[in-house]
């Protein structure tokens, strides 16, 4: 993560509300300077909204906006000094690359040495040096995304904002130019919010992510305290893959809990995030990669492997246990079972943890 050396970014009480529907809960959010912050979520989850607000496109229904140490909460567009990233590109289609890019400077009357040397500089950072005369649409699509990138970077945002960018671009692809982004971000620094409902983009790009649903943050934290320990089942469903099984909370005590878990028919005792209680709705939280297959037949509990996907280094099992649980084991061992063989399952205590049954 960058070091950063201030605040670049501050919400307090951020809300938007359509009539009688609420699209973004009133939100605080602080954003360190240099930060690569995600908002990572499913569809209507309010994190384009999020976006959407701090770019000045939309107005807030209530609450502030403050970038540095600037109010900007009813500051036109135009005059936030934010670098926007569409997933459409948005280049003018008709201008060479150095024309895109000189455009926003061009519209700030920068004078014209100034504009040709931030230019070539913008293109030397998205590795596009040479470029400057060519027309967009002679380019490939991942080209265009870096033209995108660097239209946002030459006018020296204080905020880059990235909506969706990589949406149009085949899988391969993307995942090429996800870590020509993080590369891209170490080398200029500059303080980016970035939308997507991809977790692996989030999770190679981010310093922190917030995960968003139903027009809130759901948590906020790095991608490693979000997978070791998220808030709940819904993030615990939606960063990583995990096996939820349903669990009935006996009794907390310091950190740890007694659940009864009647899928894998037996009881566990687990640590627990903040929530858990006697009688609330829980989920026994269980990483495919931390769930083992047992050499010793009279240890762990009993399933049926009902399917096997080879992944190269890594072997999938789908197993369905006596009590109608389907999880999922990923891991190295288990290379000679098939479909049908009856197999004994495990996992360290320390592997697992209690989550609340909530969120969307």
């Amino acid at each position: 993560m960058i070091e950063t050396t201030g605040l670049a970014l501050g919400l307090r009480g951020l809300t938007k509300r359509y009539g009688a529907v609420t699209a973004l809960e009133p939100t605080d959010l602080d954003i360190g300077a240099g930060e690569f912050l995600t908002l990572l979520g499913p569809s209507g989850s309010g994190k384009t909204t999020l976006l959407n607000l701090i770019a000045g496109y939309t107005d807030p229904s209530g609450g502030t906006i403050r970038i540095g140490d600037r109010d900007v909460t009813r500051t036109p567009a135009r005059h936030r000094n934010i670098g926007m990233v569409f997933q459409s590109y948005a280049l003018f289609p008709h201008m060479t690359v150095a024309q895109n890019l000189a455009y926003g400077l061009e519209a700030r009357r920068v004078p014209k040495p100034e504009i040709a040397r931030r230019v070539e500089a913008a293109l030397a950072l998205v590795q596009l040096e040479g470029y400057g005369t060519r027309g967009v649409q002679q380019m490939s699509g991942g080209q265009q995304q870096r033209v995108a990138v660097a239209r946002a970077l030459v006018i020296e945002p204080d905020v880059l904002l990235m909506d969706e960018p990589l949406g149009a671009l085949d899988r391969q692809l993307r995942r090429q130019v996800q870590v020509e982004l993080r590369r891209l971000h170490l080398k200029h620094g500059r303080t980016t919010i970035y939308v997507t409902h991809d977790q692996e983009e989030a999770l190679v790009l981010s310093d922190r992510i917030a995960v968003m649903g139903k027009g809130r943050i759901q948590q906020l934290g790095t991608a490693a305290e979000l997978y070791a320990r998220p808030a709940n089942s819904f993030i615990a469903g939606f960063i990583g893959e995990s096996n939820l099984p349903e669990a009935k909370v006996t009794e907390v005590t310091g950190g740890m809990a007694s659940a009864e878990v009647p899928a894998l028919g037996l009881t566990v005792r687990a640590p627990v995030m903040p929530g858990v209680a006697p009688g609330a709705p829980a989920r026994l939280m269980l990483r495919p990669e931390h769930l083992r297959i047992l050499p010793d037949a009279g240890e762990g509990i009993e399933a049926r492997i009902a399917e096997v996907i080879y992944l190269g280094e890594l072997t999938q099992f789908g197993l369905e246990t006596a009590g109608g649980a389907f999880l999922v084991a990923r891991g190295m061992e288990g290379r000679g079972l098939r479909q049908g063989d009856i197999v004994r399952l495990g996992w360290s205590p320390e592997e697992v943890l209690l989550v609340p049954d909530t969120g969307p």
